[in-house]
């Protein structure tokens, strides 16, 4: 029964709860648990509607077309299709420099993959097309394979082609290869592997392919004639490499750079801190690189003043090629992370987007989106594509509310590059490469998150320095595989390594907390609270049981061997008739030390049998006849698993034997807020016997505590000052004495005990 006193207390009423007896007055639901079978038959059974469910997720484009405004939104997808459009184009041709192919590849990463999404993805805000990271990685593979100076592997099916031909053969291939790689983790629904990639990983590493992508383009604004490096430590042989020809930079291309630099950041400023009054954003980068075009050719830079330009662009599409098999074979393991990569991204940013527009996004759905575009862009010698947070921002921001927006930029693609392509031919690429540099403000500020995560957590901001440092070092395929590696780690430590604390109660409440948080906290005398916040299993059971003994204060398991090894003497010495037992009232007499004897660890172990003496031992008296045990100043334990979420078939032994360690030294166990299951797996495991039962189990903290009050109750103040005990001792007591050289001495104690006893 509950009764609220106000509106900030309440007054709850019930009985004092075991799991035992809770179980008992709360019937629970009778729940048939599917086996594997059963999911199997499941998963192959078919109806109508599981047909036209999976037509629909396979095909979303059916779904949001029924609900398509068109009043209210085409006027919004026009707009934003066309200001998309425009930034395509021109993101197209800069990063198809950073994977080292002729510009045009990048337009058609905006075209071809943007199609196939717009039927199969489920983002309605994201711009499909090329990703400077994920352009990046493709080049590092180009160069490789393909450097300046021609192939290094004899390749079947690129032989009497041009290295941009040969190079291009790369591309289209590894694409290929990565969307293969991307539908078959959608078929196989395991788009969780994303959930791998944390938000501190994914910061640390696309920094530092950000800064790889600055260094790739200073080449292009020093107008420098700087080869291909991949592999560890390329960034240092391309900084080598410029460095070396800083003597020969082009001031026609760093002048033209430095100044699109600067307009483009000072506008992309003005359009930041007045988005909310702009109705558009000034598409400042399209603006820029017409009037480059223009004064470029008005001036003849390529001719005159040796200003490397953007060149032939072709009108018309390349007829679609089948992949190189062997080109496969070579860069398998290179595709496997870039699919990773790429999809990580898209779904990032596609998930923000979702959220703020309150709409649903599918993993698996959005592999399979991406896996299909990027196989059916590489049969046309596409760019590998993904989305760029920019570029999906200029969708967005522009009042795109479908993929709509996105037909529409691939149309505004499709028109540049069949009717008005030639137009662009002049284009210096140092103006190309200031406009990637100005785009990667954005990533380059994500090192503003490092001192906030030193002060946070330090465990993820190691995790965002290695992956950032690993990544620009030994490049960024291996500089991903660091970061996992070390994130991975991280959750290992977390789980092996927890913050185990001792609880007590904050006063006048049922709250428990850590006691070295508060000030104003009631501790029971003789007994512990401990807490372990993580599952328990075999990498973190010896800490657990480690961390115990440190919040208890003592070795159960010495102290009953140390037990034992008493009882072993004792009974030794009644043998031989050095000692005599009298029931007296608990006393406490001096003793010394003696030399233990050396006995069978095993049978140390096994719990304190008292069945051949004619009393019990009360151990929290002091023993005479120089029998030293260790004090144990608790007399309940209470474990709180309320965090525990597992504990594997490992762990259960040791917490077993810990258990144990603890109930044979007459330490009462009891274990709180355990999650039903986990019992449920105790007692299918055989954890309980005739030392560990069930009824140590309670649902609360507070109905453990109220049943060891009830059975301890704490001193009063004149008890604590005359030094007597609540906790019901043993009802007799061993007195010990030497007989034959002490024969006198021991009558006199007796003599004195027995009178005191008379008397009380």
């Amino acid at each position: 029964m509950s009764e609220i006193i106000g509106l900030d207390q309440y007054v709850v009423s019930r009985p004092l709860y075991t799991e035992d007896s809770f179980t008992e007055n709360h019937e629970k639901v009778e729940r048939k648990h599917k086996t594997t079978l059963d999911h199997v038959k499941q998963y192959f059974t078919c109806d109508s509607k599981r047909v036209k469910n999976a037509a629909l997720s396979l095909v979303p484009i059916v779904g949001w077309m029924k609900m398509y405004r068109v009043k209210e939104w085409l006027l919004g997808d026009i707009v934003s299709g066309v200001s998309t459009g425009l930034v395509a184009i021109l993101q197209g041709l800069a990063y198809s420099l950073l994977a080292s192919l002729p510009a045009w590849y990048g337009l058609y990463a905006a075209f071809f993959p943007v199609i196939i999404y717009f039927f199969l993805g489920t983002s309605r805000h994201i711009s499909v097309g090329a990703f400077p990271v994920l352009s990046l990685m493709v080049g590092a593979v180009v160069t490789r394979m393909v450097p300046d100076g021609g192939p290094t592997v004899n390749i079947t099916g690129l032989e009497g082609l041009s290295i941009d031909d040969q190079r291009a053969m790369v591309s289209a291939s590894l694409t290929f290869l990565i969307g293969i790689f991307q539908l078959g983790m959608g078929l196989l629904q395991v788009g969780f592997v994303v959930i791998y990639l944390s938000d501190t990983l994914v910061s640390g590493f696309t920094t530092a392919a950000a800064v790889h992508i600055l260094i790739s383009q200073l080449k292009f604004i020093f107008g420098l004639s700087v080869p291909g490096f991949s592999g560890p430590l390329a960034i240092i042989y391309i900084l080598e490499s410029i460095f070396t020809q800083i003597t020969s930079t082009n001031i026609h291309d760093l002048v033209t750079a430095i100044v699109v630099m600067v307009v483009v950041f000072a506008v992309k400023e003005i359009n930041e801190r007045f988005k909310s009054k702009l109705p558009v954003p000034i598409p400042i980068e399209v603006i820029m690189t017409i009037i480059a075009c223009g004064v470029s050719y008005a001036f003849n830079f390529k001719d005159n003043h040796g200003v490397d330009v953007v060149g032939l662009i072709p009108d018309s599409f390349e007829t679609p090629v089948a992949p190189n098999i062997e080109v496969f074979k070579e860069t398998a393991v290179d595709a496997f992370p870039m699919a990773i990569v790429g999809f990580a991204i898209s779904f990032a940013v596609a998930k923000v987007y979702a959220v703020k527009h309150d709409y649903v996004i599918d993993g698996n759905q959005e592999l399979i989106a991406f896996g299909v575009s990027n196989i059916f862009g590489g049969a046309f010698k596409s760019l590998a594509s993904s989305t760029a947070l920019s570029r999906s921002a200029v969708q967005e921001s522009t009042g795109g509310k479908t993929q709509i927006a996105g037909i529409l930029s691939a149309i505004i693609v499709l028109i540049v590059t069949l009717a008005i392509g030639f137009l662009l031919e002049p284009l210096p690429k140092s103006v190309l490469g200031a406009v990637v540099i100005v785009n990667l403000k954005g990533m380059l500020m994500q090192m503003r998150e490092v001192p906030y995560l030193w002060k946070k957590d330090r465990l993820d901001c190691i995790i965002w320095i290695v992956t950032f440092l690993a990544s620009i070092f030994l490049g960024l395929d291996l500089g991903l595989a660091v970061g996992l590696g070390v994130e991975l780690l991280a959750v290992v430590f977390r789980t092996q390594f927890p913050r185990c604390s001792v609880l007590a109660n904050i006063s006048g409440t049922d709250i428990y907390r850590d006691r070295k948080d508060y000030i104003n906290i009631y501790e029971p005398e003789g007994v512990k609270i401990f807490r372990i916040p993580a599952p328990i299993f075999f990498a973190n059971i010896d800490f657990f049981r480690g961390k115990l003994l440190d919040a208890v204060g003592f070795n159960p398991l010495r102290i009953l061997r140390k037990r034992n090894k008493a009882l072993r003497k004792i009974r030794k010495l009644i043998k031989k008739g050095e000692l005599s037992v009298t029931i007296v009232s608990p006393l406490t007499l001096t003793h010394s030390r003696e030399s233990e004897d050396e006995t069978n660890t095993e049978e140390l172990d096994q719990p304190v049998d008292f069945s051949d003496l004619p009393v019990q031992v009360n151990w929290r008296a002091e023993l005479p006849a120089s029998i030293s045990v260790p004090p144990v100043d608790i007399h309940s334990l209470v474990l709180d698993f309320s965090a525990v979420s597992f504990i594997d078939i490992s762990a259960l032994k040791g917490l077993k034997t810990a258990l144990k360690e603890f109930i044979r030294i007459d330490v009462e166990i009891y274990i709180v807020a355990c999650d039903p299951y986990i019992i449920e797996k105790l007692k299918s495991c055989s954890f309980f016997d005739h030392e560990i039962k069930t009824s140590i189990f309670f649902v609360t903290l507070h109905d453990a505590m109220l049943h060891i009050l009830e059975r301890h109750p704490p001193l009063s103040v004149s008890e604590k000052v005359s030094g007597s005990r609540t906790f019901s001792p043993p009802p007799y007591s061993i007195r010990l004495a030497y007989n034959a050289t002490k024969k006198t001495l021991c009558q006199i104690v007796n003599l004195m005990c027995n009178v005191f006893y008379s008397i009380t």
